[in-house]
Parts: C-alpha cells; structure tokens; sequence
C-alpha cells in the first residue's frame, strides 16, 4: 500500500480507501462485512469511509464495531452529513442543528471520540454557507473533528465556501469526494482544476462504476444474481451504465488489462490513481477476496500510450459533462 496527502493538507491516507456505502448493514451480513475490514487492515488500508445515512445509520455501527481494537492513531475514519436520518424537517440538510447532532450520532456509532475528515454529502441550498462553515469550524475547535471536506459539490460551490473560510478565518476544506471512474469524469474540466489550486484533494468514490468496469456486466445479457444491478439499495446508480454499447466497449478493455498483468478492477482501480489531484480511491467488497484484488492498484503506473488506448476504446460513452454534478434543489 502507498500513501498521499489528502490535497496539501498534512494528512496521509492510504492511496486505496475502503467504503461500506450499500455493502454494511444491508448487503452483506455482519460477519462477512467484519472480515472484509480485517482484510483491508491486513493489506495496509488505513483509511476508512462511511456515511450517517448509509444503510439508516447501521452502516456506522458496523463499521465501529469492526474497528474495535485497532488503535485509533492508526486509522483515518471519515464519515459525512446532509441526508435524511429521521423523519423531522431538521434531520437533514447542513443546519448548525442537523450538523451537531449528527456528529454527535456518528460518533457514538462509529465508537469514537473524533473523526478525521467530516463531510457535507451534499450542498444545501436551504442553508447559509456561513452557517454550515461555522458549525464545521466549531467542530473543528472542539476536537470533534480534524478535517472538513465535501462530496459532489461543484467547482462554484466549492470556490464560494473557500471564499468565505478565508474572510472569516474558519479551517478551509482539504477534499472533495466525487464519483469517478474511466466512464464518470465530470470533474475533469472545473473540479479538479479549482482543487489544484486550492489545495484539495479527491477522495474518489465509484472508481469501478459500480462493478461494470470489472466486465462481468455483458451485453444483451441479464445481470448476474446478487450482482449490485440486482440490488433495490445500489441498482439506480449502475443502471445508465449498463447499456450495450457501454458495456461492449468495458469488454473490449480486457486485453489491455491482461497485457498489464491487472485485473479488470485492478486496472480500473489504478486508472483513478494517474490523476495528481485524486488522494485516495474508495473501494466496496461484499467479500475480503475483492478488498485483497483492489488493493493490487496501489502503486501501479499506466503510461501515456495505455491511457490513450483506454480513451480510444472508451471513446463517446465517457460522460464528461460538469452540469452532471448536481445537489437536490430542495432538502429531501
């Protein structure tokens, strides 16, 4: 395993990220979640991802039992607010309100006195951006956690909260957490540019585009039976990528994966890795096996001709538009 800095702040993370987003609490059973974060501790993931919302809440608990034991200096817990986790007006969104108790929640969850990194999973259009910069400040001066980044926010959105961070002296962002992969590079043309010259780093989330970069999606065939396409929790994310002509042209991605001695997920997994701007790639398992394979990305270099190759394979199917990502224009 190799390690980067998260943007130009002074935190390392492992360059490979291990996220229980749909797999803890609802898609696999607890034991097998368990050993899947014991294999990523054993191949030397340090950083670990999850989310208030994920699986109702569940997936913190999972994951804070998992973690019971490690020493805490030895790991990077990151987990993220701004979906709905009860049925009132305010638990949800960025309030100072939603934010504290949500904090207050993860933590006692995740059974820890601090997170490294705490997360906006969206922009909130209902609230003032010094509100929300505010409260993650304090929280920051509290202890309660020693980083702040955001998810899917645009590079306006971004500009506008480092604006503010700056005039009123709170700690500034150090990540941004977008999806990307060889077919999901929305952030290409105004995301990564800002975050460059900002300082922040990506902490990418899909990089195998929710399996179909593995192949083992094929074209004018069902999804295979338990495969993240079939479940009610992860199939809307996959479903516009499982196209024939998506789908053919990952196929045709093989023989270059074969000629590099990688995996399809190997592959996919490193190919996120070539970006400068991107710290840390996150990666799922419903089994150790698959954290064991992801792992092998860490540390792998792809030269210019094996990136045209991609591009030319991949070719009008790669979605590069940054209108694409997009916040509810309303709290949910």
């Amino acid at each position: 395993m190799e390690y980067r800095h998260l943007g130009r702040s002074g935190l390392m993370v492992s360059e490979i990220s291990y996220g229980n987003w749909i797999t803890h609490g609802s898609q696999v059973e607890e034991d097998a979640a368990v050993e899947c974060v014991r294999a990523a501790l054993d191949e030397g993931v340090t950083t670990f991802d999850t989310a208030d919302v994920y699986a109702g809440t569940r997936a913190e608990e999972v994951l804070g039992r998992a973690l019971k034991g490690v020493r805490r200096e030895s790991l990077e817990i990151f987990t993220k607010v701004y979906w709905p986790t009860g049925e009132g007006k305010n638990d949800r969104g960025l309030s100072r309100k939603h934010i504290v108790e949500s904090i207050n929640g993860s933590l006692r969850r995740l059974q820890t006195d601090y997170v490294d990194l705490y997360q906006a999973h969206r922009f909130d259009v209902e609230t003032p951006l010094e509100e929300t910069l505010r409260a993650f400040d304090d929280l920051v001066r509290q202890g309660k956690v020693l980083y702040v980044g955001v998810s899917e926010w645009t590079a306006d959105q971004i500009a506008r909260a480092l604006k503010i961070a700056d005039e009123m002296g709170f700690d500034r962002l150090v990540s941004n957490q977008p999806q990307y992969s060889m077919l999901w590079r929305v952030i290409e043309a105004e995301v990564v540019p800002l975050c460059e010259k900002e300082g922040l780093g990506q902490i990418v989330w899909s990089p195998i585009a929710q399996g179909v970069l593995t192949g083992k999606y094929q074209p004018g065939q069902p999804p295979p039976a338990g495969s993240r396409a079939t479940d009610p929790s992860g199939s809307g994310f996959i479903s516009r990528l499982l196209e024939d002509d998506v789908l053919r042209r990952v196929q045709d991605l093989k023989p270059i994966a074969a000629d590099l001695g990688l995996t399809m997920a190997q592959l996919a997994v490193a190919w996120v890795l070539q970006n400068p701007n991107v710290s840390s790639a996150i990666v799922g398992a419903t089994k150790p096996e698959q954290v064991r394979d992801n792992v092998k990305a860490s540390g792998v270099k792809l030269d210019a001709e094996v990136l045209k190759k991609i591009d030319d394979v991949l070719g009008a199917v790669v979605e590069r538009d940054p209108a694409k990502t997009v916040s509810p224009s309303a709290r949910p």
